[in-house]
């Protein structure tokens, strides 16, 4: 009987409590997304069956992080005398945590963001802004949705703790690390959540890349509200080749630039170029395959259930993790029209050579957000081809994210 109550007493049925019940079922949401509608499947299915596990009782073998991740480990000092009476220290570091804890310190010590972008770097063809720089312009627009949702955030903090009992608002770094949700730049959200707005990073990081899966629904009624069924059908012309030399000489130069003038986006931007140098110098050809396929796909996983063990009851289940939410969804309304109202100036400067459809690419949702532009341009005119035009605005906004990244964590990184 003793043997019987201990296996019953063990049982984690007993354990899980509603609000548990309720992030299992966001999780199986997720994993629908993932599954059902292959919706970013790579990322939001680790997610959500992370989600899962960090729900429920799990063994300390395990042991989800939570908020004990930003605990240091224990480290003793002990004093032991050599055979010649000699004393000398000996360290002994306690790392506390399980399997999940140590997959997380991979984000928490910022590792495997900048390993991401070494990777997007070996995978990004750079040619579509080097041979049309007013990509750059558009890339620009898209940083609306950070500066609108930094802005709402900063709003809200000054208006609703009067009205809600338990919301004290939102720190200036906090707010920024909601406001680059608009970027839909899942790596670069993390490492700056990370770094500014720790405790919110679990749903940061779930709102930023669930948007990123949902990028066709958000952005195509927007694209189509603000441009003309005249704009929609605009044909561009190719863009001019860019020669080898070029390719090698700008990752190289844009590091430099970048280390010197904002170091803070040196982890970020550094590492695309390596990884863009590696791609195009002709004679690294052995890293191409391993960074743009197997290093990739063990930080998306890795980073996955990072995110996901994170993800508990007691860090999402809150009036904050609503308003960060909304807010991401704003940031993402805004970078989309941001982009592609830029692109609707470009297109009456340059005399109707630009089609504004390619203004959602302003977002860093690379490739996705290029795919759209395809997709609605085919849909109004077949013979339109728009993704490599639409290639050089994402590929601009994924620079400059990681740059604004930048400048967040020198202005309230302390």
């Amino acid at each position: 009987m003793e043997f019987v109550q201990n296996f019953i007493m063990g049982i984690g049925l007993f354990e899980v409590t509603i609000p548990d019940v309720i992030m299992i079922l966001l999780a199986v949401g997720l994993l629908y997304l993932g599954i059902a509608k292959k919706h970013e499947p790579y990322l939001l299915v680790p997610i959500g069956v992370a989600m899962i596990m960090a729900n429920m009782p799990m063994p300390s073998v395990l042991n989800l992080p939570g908020f004990s991740a930003y605990d240091a480990p224990v480290v003793e000092y002990m004093i032991n005398y050599d055979i010649y009476g000699i004393a000398y220290i000996t360290r002994n570091v306690i790392m506390q945590g399980g399997l999940m804890y140590f997959i997380y310190q991979g984000i928490y010590l910022i590792i495997f963001p900048p390993l991401i972008f070494l990777c997007l770097g070996a995978i990004t063809d750079f040619s579509p802004i080097l041979s049309r720089p007013t990509s750059v312009i558009i890339g620009l627009g898209g940083q609306l949705g950070i500066i609108v949702a930094f802005a709402g955030a900063i709003l809200l903090s000054n208006i609703l703790p009067t009205f809600i009992d338990g919301f004290y608002g939102f720190t200036v770094g906090e707010a920024a690390a909601i406001g680059k949700i608009g970027s839909s730049d899942g790596p670069t959200v993390v490492f700056l959540a990370s770094n500014l707005a720790p405790e919110l990073l679990p749903v940061i990081a779930i709102a930023g890349y669930s948007y990123m899966a949902l990028v066709p629904a958000i952005q195509m009624p927007i694209m189509k509200w603000l441009t003309t069924d005249k704009e929609r059908v605009i044909i561009m012309p190719p863009p001019p080749k860019v020669s080898k030399k070029i390719k090698i000489i700008f990752p190289i130069i844009t590091a430099i630039a970048t280390l010197l003038l904002i170091p803070a986006a040196g982890a970020l931007v550094g590492m695309m170029m390596l990884g863009n140098l590696i791609r195009e110098c002709g004679v690294t050809d052995r890293y191409v395959p391993t960074l743009e396929k197997h290093l990739l796909n063990v930080l998306t996983i890795m980073i996955g259930i990072a995110v996901g063990a994170s993800a508990t009851a007691e860090a999402m289940l809150n009036i904050t993790t609503i308003l960060v939410v909304a807010l991401g969804l704003l940031a993402f309304a805004f970078g989309t029209a941001g982009g592609v109202l830029i692109a609707k100036l470009l297109n009456v400067i340059t005399g109707g050579k630009v089609n504004p459809l390619i203004g959602n690419a302003a977002l860093s949702a690379m490739p996705m957000a290029a795919r759209v532009s395809q997709r609605m341009g085919l849909k109004y005119n077949p013979q339109n081809h728009l993704l490599m035009h639409a290639m050089g605005p994402t590929v601009a906004s994924t620079i400059i994210s990681a740059i604004a990244a930048g400048i967040f964590l020198a202005l309230f990184g302390g």
